[in-house]
C-alpha cells in the first residue's frame, strides 16, 4: 500500500478522535448544562460568581489545548508526526477526564440545593462556616475563604479547602467545600465548625506549630505517646476549633458520630491523623472541664468509659490509650492555652473565647431573649454561631424539650438563610 494511502487512513482516525474529544471539551463551557440555574441562584452571588468565573477558565483553558492539538494534527506530515499527534490526544483525552471531574464535583455540590428550603439551610450553613473562620482570621488581618456547603451521605463531614490544586493539575479550589451529611443536619451542625477549623489552621499554619508545641510538651511521656499526638494535631486543632465555637455541643455531636462498636472506638491505623475515638471524646470532655468545671459532659465520659471498657482494646492500643488519659489536661493546655505565632502570639482561647458558650452563658441569652432568639432575624443574624452551641446543647441535655428543639433548630436555620420573613 502507498505510504500516501497509510497516512491517509492513520489520519482518519486520529482526526476523528481529535474531533470527539475537542467537541466534548467545548460542550463543557455550558455551566447550566451541568447544574441547574435554579440551583446556580440558590448560591450568595459573589459564591457562583467565584465558582462560575474559575470553572469556565478551567474549561477555557482545555478549549486552547484542544485548538493547539487540532493544528497540529493539520500540520502532521509524516507517520512520525502522526504518532506524536496521538499521544497528544491521548493526553489532552486524560486532561479532559481530569477537567469533567472538577465540573462535576463543584456541579453536584451546587446541585444539592435541590429545593427552597434545602437551599436556605445550606446558605446558613454557608453563613455559619464564614462567621466560625472570621472570629479567628479577621483579628489576625486574613483573608476569610468563600464557603461552598453541600450534602451527602456518610457518617461524617470532609472539606476540601480552598486554593488546593484540583483534578486538572491546574485550577485551584475556588471556595472551601465542605461536605454535610444528612443525619447532621437533624440536629446543630457542629460538624460544620470542625471543617472550618481545618480550614484556619491550614491558612495559619496552626497546625505544624501544634505538631511541633505537642511532641515538646509531651516529650516526657513514655512510649512514643509525644510523637503519637504530634500526629493527630491537625484533627486535635479542628476539635478545638469546634469547641471553642460551639462548646459542649461540639463534644456531643462528636460522640454521636464515634459512638460506633468496639473496633471503630478503639481503631488505630498508623498514619490516621484521626486521635482514636475512645480517646478523641474523653479530649473533648476534659476542654469542657477546663473551662466549665461539672456539668453533663461528665455523665458523658462515664457512660463512654461504661460502655467501652478498656479491656475490649486490642493490647497496643490499651496501653497507648492508658499513656494518654494521664496526659489529657497537659493536652488541652498545649491546645487552648498555648501562645502560638500562628495567632500572632496569642491562644486560641483569647481569640475566641469558649466562655461566650458555657452553658452558664447560653441559658442567660435564652432567658434574656426568649423566643425571639429563634425567630427574630436581628438576633438569628447576631447570635448564628451561639444558636448552634445552644441548639446543640439543649438536643444533648434536655430530652424533655425534644420536639420543641429541632423545630427551633429548623426555623432559625431557615430565617438566617433567608426563606422566612421576620417575626
Amino acid at each position: 500500500m502507498p505510504e500516501r494511502d497509510e497516512l491517509t487512513i492513520v489520519r482518519a482516525q486520529i482526526a476523528r478522535q481529535v474531533a470527539h474529544w475537542t467537541k466534548a471539551a467545548d460542550q463543557l463551557r455550558n455551566l447550566d448544562d451541568l447544574a441547574s440555574p435554579g440551583a446556580w441562584n440558590a448560591l450568595e452571588r459573589y459564591l457562583g460568581v467565584a465558582i462560575r468565573s474559575r470553572l469556565t477558565q478551567s474549561v477555557e483553558r482545555l478549549r486552547r489545548q484542544g485548538a493547539a492539538l487540532r493544528a497540529r494534527l493539520d500540520a502532521a506530515e509524516s507517520q512520525i508526526e502522526l504518532r506524536s499527534v496521538r499521544q497528544q490526544q491521548l493526553a489532552f483525552r486524560s486532561g479532559y477526564l481530569r477537567t469533567e471531574t472538577v465540573l462535576d464535583f463543584y456541579a453536584d455540590a451546587v446541585n444539592t440545593r435541590t429545593s427552597p428550603k434545602v437551599a436556605a439551610t445550606l446558605r446558613a450553613c454557608d453563613s455559619l462556616a464564614l462567621r466560625s473562620m472570621s472570629q479567628l482570621l479577621d483579628p489576625l488581618g486574613k483573608s476569610v475563604p468563600a464557603i461552598l456547603t453541600y450534602i451527602d451521605k456518610g457518617l461524617g463531614a470532609s472539606i476540601l479547602k480552598t486554593g488546593l490544586r484540583l483534578w486538572d493539575g491546574r485550577t485551584e479550589s475556588p471556595a472551601a467545600v465542605i461536605k454535610i451529611v444528612r443525619h447532621a443536619l437533624v440536629k446543630a451542625p457542629t460538624s460544620l465548625i470542625h471543617e472550618t477549623g481545618h480550614q484556619v489552621a491550614h491558612i495559619t499554619g496552626w497546625n505544624e506549630e501544634l505538631a511541633a508545641a505537642l511532641e515538646r510538651g509531651l516529650a516526657d511521656s513514655p512510649g512514643g505517646i509525644a510523637a503519637l499526638w504530634s500526629a493527630w494535631a491537625s484533627e486535635v486543632a479542628a476539635d478545638c476549633f469546634a469547641f471553642v465555637n460551639t462548646g459542649y455541643a461540639a463534644v456531643a455531636g462528636l460522640h454521636d458520630v464515634l459512638a460506633g462498636d468496639d473496633a471503630t472506638v478503639f481503631r488505630h491505623v498508623e498514619g490516621d491523623p484521626h486521635p482514636i475515638g475512645y480517646i478523641r471524646i474523653l479530649l473533648g470532655v476534659e476542654m469542657c472541664r477546663r473551662h466549665y468545671g461539672e456539668g453533663p459532659w461528665d455523665e458523658l465520659a462515664q457512660a463512654w468509659v461504661l460502655q467501652y471498657p478498656l479491656e475490649g482494646a486490642k493490647g497496643e492500643v490499651a496501653n497507648l490509650m492508658r499513656l494518654s488519659l494521664p496526659l489529657l489536661p497537659r493536652v488541652v493546655e498545649i491546645a487552648l492555652a498555648s501562645p502560638m505565632e500562628a495567632f500572632g502570639g496569642r491562644t486560641l482561647a483569647e481569640i475566641v473565647n469558649p466562655e461566650r458558650v458555657s452553658p452558664a452563658t447560653l441559658d442567660k441569652l435564652e432567658q434574656r431573649l426568649g423566643e425571639a432568639l429563634y425567630t427574630s432575624s436581628h438576633w438569628v443574624w447576631t447570635e448564628a454561631l451561639r444558636l448552634v452551641a445552644i441548639t446543640g446543647l439543649r438536643i444533648a441535655t434536655a430530652q424533655e424539650r425534644k420536639e420543641e428543639i429541632p423545630k427551633h433548630r429548623e426555623d432559625w436555620m431557615l430565617r438566617l438563610g433567608g426563606v422566612l420573613q421576620a417575626a
